[in-house]
């Protein structure tokens, strides 16, 4: 692994921005955390695979796609102790948090808006959407998706956000707000895998042919990273999906395959993550060395630990899954579903307009 400095300049200004980006030294990059690369798991698949490479592959695919409540009650409420409600656990939160500049971290799918079948639906509510914004108004705050940047604006609308779309690879600040939150007068703008556009698209053409005979697969261009939701196939038919996006992908060294909730993600093999895009956020507003930050992230996807694993490494701040049920995760609190996430961020607002009031 090298680390090199990638230069690329601010939008509107023309003004260099400099930031490190860890490139592999090998082809095939190795990931970090928990998850688990579709290429190793797929390497020794074939069409007369037996029926324990594949069931082994049909586990992974659930696991990463959580559908049924877990049955073992007891394993349940260990889980809940600890990792409770974050509404339950509020005036804890708030005691943490006095007197630190809280900055908001949001996940979109599954956490402002819930997991639907077609992903070009997926629309917030205008209650979800007026809670956002007024957290915004008192707080720095950035959604972070794996989604195109552009079409998760489009899907919000509020200019006040940071907007992290693939997965924290395309950053823009907003056009009003904070004042923290620009450089002088520049947009803040991180695009650390804009060389890997070209082949991103080419993979993203020949996806699109070589899954559309798999009734309910969709392709998603989210212009730095791809997405092939699997929320509308029937299970018997996943892994020829999954063979079929090996096929595509196999001979592209510079690209690497991840699970999410029904969706495979093809991304370009730079170490980059949500994770490294809170790092990057932090250090834009000047937070990068202060001790008296208090980041909040909440996400519901393993996608969204990267983030989790960064605050908890910080020491600062704290993830909040949004789950119904028990996972493996670096988070310390809960919510089960979007709308509690919704109460959780006007319950923030509401403390801080006490304390404001109060001083």
């Amino acid at each position: 692994m090298t680390n090199q400095k990638l230069v690329i300049p601010d939008a509107k200004s023309g003004i260099p921005m400099a930031f490190p980006v860890a490139m592999p030294d090998s082809a095939l990059f190795p990931l970090s955390g928990n998850r688990l690369p579709l290429k190793k798991l797929l390497k020794k698949l074939s069409p007369n695979a037996n029926g324990a490479r594949i069931n082994a592959l049909l586990d992974s695919m659930r696991a990463s796609s959580p559908t049924r409540q877990p049955s073992d009650a007891e394993d349940h409420a260990s889980w809940n102790l600890h990792h409770p409600s974050a509404l339950t656990m509020f005036e804890e939160i708030e005691a943490a948090a006095t007197g630190k500049q809280i900055v908001v971290f949001l996940d979109y799918d599954g956490t402002l808006s819930p997991i639907i079948e077609d992903p070009d639906r997926a629309f917030i509510t205008s209650e979800m959407r007026e809670a956002v914004r007024d957290v915004a108004k008192l707080f720095p705050s950035a959604i972070v998706s794996g989604r195109c940047r552009a079409k998760v604006y489009d899907f919000v609308q509020l200019t006040e956000l940071y907007y992290a779309g693939s997965h924290g690879m395309d950053i823009k600040g907003p056009s009003k707000g904070h004042k923290s939150q620009k450089r002088g007068n520049q947009t803040v703008l991180c695009q650390p895998a804009r060389a890997f556009l070209p082949i991103i698209d080419e993979v993203y053409k020949a996806l699109i042919e070589q899954v559309k005979h798999i009734p309910g697969a969709i392709v998603e261009n989210n212009r730095f990273c791809l997405s092939v939701h699997y929320r509308c196939v029937e299970e018997k038919k996943w892994v020829e999906l999954a063979d079929q996006v090996k096929l595509v992908i196999k001979d592209y060294s510079q690209l690497r395959v991840t699970h999410g909730r029904k969706v495979f993600e093809i991304r370009p093999t730079i170490k980059w993550d949500k994770g490294n895009a809170v790092e990057f956020l932090l250090e834009s507003l000047g937070f990068d060395e202060s001790s008296d930050v208090f980041p909040i992230y909440v996400g519901d996807d393993r996608t969204d630990e990267d983030a989790f694993r960064v605050l908890r490494e910080r020491g600062q701040g704290l993830g909040i899954l949004v789950s119904n049920g028990p996972k493996e995760t670096n988070a310390s609190y809960t919510l089960q579903e979007p709308i509690e996430v919704m109460h959780f961020l006007r319950r923030l607002v509401e403390w801080k307009k006490v304390s404001l009031f109060r001083h």
